[in-house]
């Protein structure tokens, strides 16, 4: 089953971002693609302030629909399952720019679903796993794919063993895993940062009540689906 190691950098955070940078690599066909692209929309300074891409990298560079680039990739992905950290931002942009992903593989979820970690960021999970990958820029599309492929085949062994499969085999239990939402153990985030969602529970459970009434006021396809799972079952919902 061929794979494609793919990573974006984009204008900002919000659900209309657009892309600035896209790198990817397809094992099997040995195209490697790390190009920047004009989008029709400013680069935010937060978005500059994570990636270092600036309105005057790209003001000559190509629109990316329509470009090679794109015509590539929308060429490719039928035939391949997309592997991404935080794989649902990734494709939300592509979708941004008229590319549809069909099944991928979230390397972040997964992670998540079978190691123990304080943190599960890429970077963080380079270090922590031991993953030896050097000339690697972070927050750099081309160098984030490399890690990437590293963490891939680090938790395809992991699920080979877990659960006693391998190949193709491996491949599908590792999309089932990135489509189950998973409940989360501590916070990551805000005043109970490394807090357990237990012991949070104990202590103030009207945060948990609060934060659940926050994400569900979200749209839907913006609410942190793993977060509502795990606020829903500490909360009773």
């Amino acid at each position: 089953m061929n794979l494609i190691f793919l990573d974006t950098e984009t204008t900002d955070l919000e659900p209309t971002r657009r892309l600035v940078q896209l790198a990817y690599k397809n094992p099997a066909s040995g195209v490697v693609v790390n190009e920047y692209f004009k989008p029709p929309m400013p680069i935010s300074y937060g978005a500059m302030a994570i990636h270092h891409v600036t309105n005057e990298m790209v003001a000559d560079k190509p629109v990316f629909g329509g470009s090679e680039v794109f015509n590539q990739l929308v060429q490719e992905i039928p035939s391949t399952v997309v592997v991404a950290h935080n794989a649902p931002f990734d494709i939300e942009v592509l979708k941004n720019e008229g590319v549809t992903v069909e099944r991928a593989i979230d390397t972040l979820r997964l992670a998540r679903h079978v190691i123990e970690a304080e943190q599960y960021n890429l970077q963080f999970l380079r270090y922590f796993l031991g993953l030896n990958i050097t000339g690697v820029n972070a927050h750099d599309a081309l160098g984030d794919i490399l890690v990437l492929e590293a963490l891939y085949n680090h938790l395809e062994k992991i699920v080979a063993e877990k659960f006693g499969v391998e190949g193709e085999v491996a491949v599908e239990k590792m999309i089932e895993l990135t489509n189950t939402p998973v409940l989360l153990k501590s916070f990551g985030f805000g005043k109970y940062r490394g807090k357990s969602f237990e012991e949070v529970a104990a202590s103030d459970h009207g945060y948990l009540d609060w934060l659940f009434g926050s994400e569900s006021a979200k749209n839907p396809a913006e609410q942190n689906e793993d977060l509502m799972v795990t606020l829903k079952h500490y909360c009773g919902k």
